[in-house]
């Protein structure tokens, strides 16, 4: 069977048009650079995903790229790198600060001079801001002290907002590989197990089914713990009668969809059970809104008014989607000040959560924008709450 992943010729093209993004806003190179757990922007153009030290990948306006690692990464990068220029640079080093006085490393004015960029007074781009550490932008003022240095994040969302068919054929493929898991779990789930056992559970599955890697750091919450949106399991063992919600993934070739809903260990009654209907009914919501030319600010403003309208106002904490693709949760989010209008082959996780005083949920699940609605890339949303006896 053919492994589904990004081809080499996409690549180059990725390339190609970063050069013309940074071409059209006059700058003469961008910079992007990665972490370990944030590592798209790099892996983008480049296929290479570091460990423990940062990654980056150089781009001129006339079409040149180098690929930029830390000093323990030098052979890993050959191998792995589809970028044929490489550097070894100091600044990506990792965050245990070694010195490596042995090292004779390159510098950003070696790389620039590979890939075209001459001269003091230029400009230069930083596709991903935030993660730029403070060593690399130190050592991009000290190569080119008379450089202009601007933020330039919008080529990279440009970029990375629409997908090609290989892209949606990852994502596709990371959600057949979640279905399968999420059925694991839910056999699984008996009172008396860990939340962790059964992220173990997922894990084996995705493993098995041809995953790189989780697609987040997977996680199985129960009753109290279910209020947090970002968070993490624990050793808390699931008891009868909790609400347990699953969050778990699947990385193919770089790329990070999930799952996300509650089960209930038991049955679901009263005030409880009002909750999670409404949840579950907000999501239906976005996705009936979702469709090529709708404006973002526009399904956020109305999806608001329903948590409003719901008496749900003091349980919203965001929403209803943020896009998705090499990180589960990429740009661009889906917010009330979100001034665009979405596009074919946009990709969300429409990440419908509402937390209350005693318990949360979450419904998730990944779509793709089409001409007259959105495509849906699983079905396991649609068995509407699941509710387990024992």
């Amino acid at each position: 069977m053919t492994r589904i992943c990004i081809p080499d010729y996409e690549y180059k093209e990725r390339i190609a048009k970063a050069a013309k993004l940074i071409r059209e806003k006059g700058l003469d190179v961008m910079v992007v650079a990665s972490t370990e757990s944030d590592y798209a922007n790099a892996r983008y153009f480049s296929g290479f995903w570091p460990l423990f030290e940062r990654a980056g990948v150089a781009i001129s306006a006339n079409g040149d790229a180098a690929l930029l690692v830390g000093p323990e990464s030098a052979i890993f990068a050959k191998d792995f790198g589809k970028i044929d220029k490489q550097f070894v640079l100091r600044e990506f080093r990792e965050s245990a600060d070694p010195a490596y006085p042995e090292l004779h490393a390159d510098t950003f004015k070696d790389v620039f001079k590979a890939i075209g960029v001459t001269g003091e007074n230029i400009k230069i781009g930083l596709g991903s801001y935030v993660e730029c550490t403070l060593p690399i932008f130190e050592g991009l003022k000290d190569s080119f002290p008379k450089a202009e240095i601007v933020k330039c994040n919008d080529i990279m969302v440009n970029l990375r907002k629409i997908k090609s068919i290989n892209e949606l054929a990852c994502i596709q493929e990371g959600f057949r590989i979640v279905d399968l898991a999420t059925d694991e779990v839910i056999r699984h789930l008996k009172p008396g197990v860990t939340e962790l056992q059964m992220v173990g559970i997922a894990q084996k599955v995705i493993y098995e089914e041809g995953a790189e890697y989780e697609g987040l750091p997977m996680y199985v919450f129960s009753e109290a713990s279910t209020r947090h949106a970002i968070s993490r399991s624990s050793y808390r063992k699931i008891e009868k009668g909790d609400i347990v919600q699953l969050n778990l993934s699947a990385k193919i070739d770089g790329y990070s969809p999930a799952i996300g809903l509650p089960v209930v260990m038991g049955k679901l009654e009263g005030e409880r059970r009002r909750i999670v209907d409404f949840c579950l009914q907000a999501h239906d919501w976005t996705v009936n809104q979702l469709k090529a030319g709708v404006m973002a600010s526009d399904v956020a403003k109305e999806f608001y008014k329903l948590y409003e309208d719901n008496g749900m106002k003091d349980n919203f904490v965001y929403g209803p989607c943020h896009g998705t693709g090499m990180i589960e949760v990429e740009a661009p989010w889906m917010e009330t000040t979100s001034d665009y209008p979405l596009e074919e082959n946009m990709t969300f996780q429409v990440d419908t959560f509402i937390s209350g005083p005693t318990f949360g949920c979450r419904w998730e699940k990944g779509v793709a924008i089409t001409k007259d609605g959105c495509k849906s890339m699983t079905d396991y949303l649609k068995k509407g709450i699941i509710e387990i006896d024992g």
